[in-house]
């Protein structure tokens, strides 16, 4: 690419010796907003702010932290809705497919426009946490501690189906027209809207769904019809329509993409411990027991690695109901685990 820019919001101060800074990666759906709210907008409050901000697990009274936005979003960073300065109109489907690498390199470079040469820690779950771990292996110099949490070191084939049928959904949208859409003043909404529903079933456990819906009837009555029955069918329909509304598709079909081909161990034979033998941080790896979709073994993998090549690693495996997205709630174990490494990191 010719040029691009990268979104990023920073919260507390860059000390003298710039070595309390912390980069955070979001996932999938998420932006570089990662705590508090705008003053225009009190509503839209960041998506970790349970766990970022002054006196919280991630102190900003102490650290200097940093939310960027990936290269490819639609949350300010440059991506396929930005404009092709070759065309002048949007890059739609010529935006290039990126990469989990791609993302820590524009990373880097902002960490070089900052003038932070090494992070304190890096930190990420879920496609964040692929991040933090890719950091620690295209620039381990740079990265004193590694936060990974509810990782997958690789994609299941189970989890590639997943994402292959959020993406036939969006490309058979009537209103996808090849990716071009935004030049015909469309959106291709019923397709994002699948897709939605289709990834959100993935990150909710099944002990969640039924704590929260279980079969409770939205009409009182089975209505034998086509129409909404189940409190889960409506909040199913609900998140797919509110995401249709906020979230590019052309986004989602290279985010999904970028977590199909991440796989660091592929240029070693599968060996995931020589993958990992170029990292040098020290490592907080967390798993959730309900994560069915990044399932605990799927951490422990990492945590094996990390220990072949005698690195410093503690992991975490909580009992949470939360599924996937238990790594975005506020369980108190969870926080207390993640409180207690940052007040160990000497700055």
């Amino acid at each position: 690419m010719p040029s691009y820019e990268i979104a990023y919001e920073t919260y507390g101060t860059l000390n003298a010796a710039r070595s309390n800074a912390v980069l955070v990666c979001h996932a999938l759906n998420a932006s570089h907003h990662v705590a508090g709210f705008y003053a225009d907008d009190k509503s839209n409050v960041g998506w970790w702010d349970n766990l970022v901000g002054p006196g919280k697990p991630l102190d900003t009274n102490r650290f200097f932290v940093i939310g960027s936005n990936y290269l490819g979003s639609c949350f300010g960073s440059t991506g396929p809705a930005s404009t092709n300065p070759a065309t002048g109109k949007p890059w739609g489907a010529e935006f290039p497919v990126v990469t989990v690498e791609d993302w820590v390199e524009a990373q880097a470079r902002l960490a070089d426009r900052l003038g932070i040469e090494r992070f304190a820690a890096v930190m990420g779950g879920s496609l964040g946490a692929m991040q933090a771990l890719q950091w620690t292996l295209s620039h381990p110099e740079r990265v004193r501690h590694a936060l990974v949490i509810a990782a997958a070191p690789k994609l299941s084939a189970q989890n590639i189906a997943f994402n292959e049928v959020a993406r036939q959904a969006i490309m058979t949208d009537p209103d996808f027209h090849g990716g071009h859409y935004y030049e015909k003043g469309v959106v291709p909404a019923r397709g994002l809207r699948v897709a939605r529903m289709i990834g959100h079933i993935t990150y909710l456990s099944n002990d969640a769904m039924m704590e929260k819906f279980g079969r409770v009837l939205r009409r009182g009555a089975l209505g034998f019809d086509f129409d909404v029955d189940f409190e889960i069918e409506s909040y199913l329909r609900y998140q797919g329509e509110k995401f249709s509304t906020y979230f590019d598709a052309n986004t989602y079909l290279r985010i999904t993409k970028a977590l199909d081909y991440f796989d660091p161990a592929a240029d070693f034979g599968g060996n995931l411990a020589k993958a990992l033998a170029r990292a040098s941080a020290a490592f907080l790896v967390v798993s959730f027991k309900s994560d069915w979709r990044f399932a605990p073994e799927r951490s422990r993998e990492i945590v094996r690695a990390l220990l072949d090549n005698r690195r410093i690693v503690s992991y975490l495996e909580i009992d949470a109901p939360g599924g996937h997205d238990a790594f975005l709630l506020e369980d108190a174990r969870y926080h207390a685990a993640l409180r207690a490494y940052f007040a160990n990191i000497d700055l």
